[in-house]
């Protein structure tokens, strides 16, 4: 009886399965869990996050980076990221290079600012540098609560809305107009109609829990493109590409310009609340929220999210972040870090699926795009609508972002209106020093740059 009543409350621990190295390293049987179990759990995570695979090499190779070493790079940096998590922090997260921050690596910061993605490189460097310094500090928590929570979410579901445009853009769904800026695009012609068809087959078998839907309908979309002679089938199994074009490539003295303060600081912001939100959601989720309200080895697992996104750097891609998807292995049953072993095993595995990668076509991710921009959208639900304070600089952090075609510039105005609005209605306490200082800098940059 008293065992049942343990393991209602949570507390009740199994008698170890197994004395080995699995227990030894992930404490199975203290969190209820076994071998099978968490390999169950790991599959299920890398088949809803295997999406990044496909999508990230693809805008990378719009920024110019070689499309094989992309891969290889999003495949590595994603491996890493999960062993870190797995066995230094024990948490049952997978990790891959950010969606939305490749987007603002790429369209913004190298298409758009014309840098050179390899000082692109350099500022996601800097950018996972200065996250690692703050999580090995208190200064983590001080910023991470001096932001308001409304521009918090806001970031998130800007991000969401700038990711969903580029994805549009790229289906040729909505195209440019001399005279409105934005038209809707040919639906009749076979890119912009396979990309709805995917993003339909995604939001309807994502509804109905169907395993893999993201995966699945990218796959079935090029296989129709394959099918109409529109896309070339270029085999599925290859030794994987070389990373030489990718490795050790960025520019961090490049990065080190003015100008680029904030692109860092976007990278920073976007990539620190993200991952925070991220792994105090699984949290709830892989029941690691202890009774006193602490968190079991948060601090861990944001110091492995943090050394990956620099290592990420290093091999050539965005940030690497947390994702949300992992939420779907702890669902199979995930509990320990040896779900995210398993999920970079099989990041490993993929680079050997090179070809098939390589002949996904931009309206099959396009597609994919648009799903996961609406899903980050969300947050908008949790500002207090109420209170215009609040309401009013959130719009507008999550309207720049698109309408500027820029995460950094979006962030920026939503900072200073922020301030504005509660400087200028007598609620100016409510504002932390360094929200101001962050307004003072965001300010001198519209000005003098």
């Amino acid at each position: 009886m008293e065992s049942i009543k343990q393991q209602e409350q949570g507390t009740y621990a199994a008698p170890p399965t197994t004395n080995g190295l699995l227990e030894r390293l992930f404490k199975l049987s203290l969190h209820r869990t076994t071998v099978k179990t968490e390999l169950a759990a790991g599959l299920t995570t890398f088949i809803t996050m295997a999406y990044i695979i496909f999508v990230n090499p693809n805008i990378m190779a719009d920024a110019g980076i070689d499309h094989g070493a992309a891969f290889v790079a999003t495949c590595l940096a994603a491996a890493f990221g999960c062993f870190l998590m797995g066995l230094y922090a024990n948490w049952p997260v997978g990790l891959a290079p950010g969606m939305g921050l490749n987007a603002f690596f790429t369209y913004t910061v190298v298409n758009t600012m014309g840098y050179s993605w390899q000082i692109a490189l350099g500022a996601v460097f800097l950018s996972g540098v200065l996250f690692m310094i703050l999580t090995f500090s208190r200064i983590r928590e001080w910023l991470l609560n001096s932001i308001p929570s409304s521009l918090r979410f806001a970031m998130g579901a800007g991000v969401g809305l700038f990711l969903g445009l580029i994805g549009l853009k790229t289906a040729g769904i909505v195209v440019a107009h001399p005279a409105t800026l934005v038209h809707i695009g040919d639906l009749t012609s076979p890119g912009p109609l396979l990309a709805a068809i995917c993003f339909l087959m995604i939001a309807v078998l994502e509804y109905r829990r169907v395993f893999g839907g993201i995966l699945i309908s990218i796959l079935t979309v090029t296989l129709i493109g394959v099918g109409l002679g529109i896309v070339k089938f270029g085999g599925v199994f290859s030794m994987p590409p070389s990373l030489a074009p990718t490795f050790l490539a960025m520019d961090i003295t490049g990065a080190f310009e003015v100008s680029m303060i904030s692109v860092i600081l976007a990278f920073l912001f976007v990539h620190m609340f993200d991952t925070a939100g991220t792994l105090m959601g699984v949290a709830q989720r892989a029941n690691l929220v202890q009774e006193d309200g602490r968190i079991e080895n948060l601090s861990r697992a944001m110091k492995a999210d943090s050394a990956s996104s620099v290592f990420g750097g290093v091999l050539g891609v965005p940030p690497v972040t947390s994702y949300v998807e992992s939420a779907a292995g702890v669902a199979a049953g995930g509990r320990t870090g040896l779900t995210a072993v398993t999920v970079g095993f099989l990041f490993i595995a993929a680079m050997f699926f090179a070809p098939l990668a390589g002949m996904i076509p931009a309206y099959a991710t396009a597609g994919a795009l648009i799903y996961v921009a609406m899903l980050m959208m969300g947050g908008m639900a949790h500002i207090d609508w109420k209170e215009h304070t609040e309401t009013i600089p959130a719009i507008v952090t999550v309207i720049m972002m698109p309408l500027t075609f820029s995460v950094a510039d979006g962030i920026a105005l939503g900072f200073v209106t922020y301030v504005a609005m509660k400087a200028f209605t007598g609620k100016y306490k409510d504002v932390s020093i360094s929200l101001y200082a962050l307004c003072v800098i965001f300010v001198a940059k519209f000005i003098f740059l």
